[in-house]
């Protein structure tokens, strides 16, 4: 399997997670703007948001990379997460339209839940974009509610769902 890169074509196993440094603030800012999972009626809810240097500095964040990926080598950032190890929350998921179906979610989601095993939480809760639920249940999150609008910002009621951290990987 093989995730189309620009001109290039990268195997999946050439994907690295590394911790996301203060210059990959631009790229991941724009991966969150420009996802088509935010299209339509979803849009307002990402048109001015921004992942900056201070977030990723205070949080645990993470990139996945097409190749060295680098700040500033070229290597192309295919998906990232926040985690919030104050609240236990996975705060922030996309991975980039064009590389959705090449397990680059499924791979983020392990690593955050080994981050979340080794800051001693016992579970990870998600409060979910509403068309995403399927994918975390499909990578072991259990529905636990749900999260009311909260407009103007959110104009739409939200799947709440918890990832358990167990004391071993599967």
């Amino acid at each position: 399997m093989s995730i189309k890169t620009g001109a290039a074509r990268t195997s999946r196993d050439a994907v690295e997670i590394r911790r996301a440094v203060a210059g990959d603030a631009k790229r991941l800012t724009r991966m969150v703007r420009t996802s088509g999972a935010y299209e339509g009626h979803y849009a307002s809810m990402v048109a001015g948001y921004q992942v900056g240097p201070d977030y990723i500095e205070a949080h645990p964040v993470f990139v996945a990379v097409a190749g060295d990926g680098g700040p500033g080598d070229g290597g192309r950032v295919l998906g990232f997460y926040g985690l919030l190890l104050d609240r236990a929350e996975l705060d922030l998921m996309f991975v980039a339209d064009d590389a959705q179906g090449y397990g680059i979610g499924r791979r983020l989601i392990t690593h955050m839940l080994g981050e979340a095993r080794r800051a001693g939480l016992t579970d990870v809760r998600v409060v979910s974009h509403p068309p995403s639920e399927g994918f975390y249940r499909s990578v072991g999150a259990v529905r636990t509610g749900t999260v009311p609008a909260n407009p103007p910002a959110v104009l739409w009621d939200r799947p709440e769902l918890s990832f358990p951290v167990e004391d071993e990987p599967r």
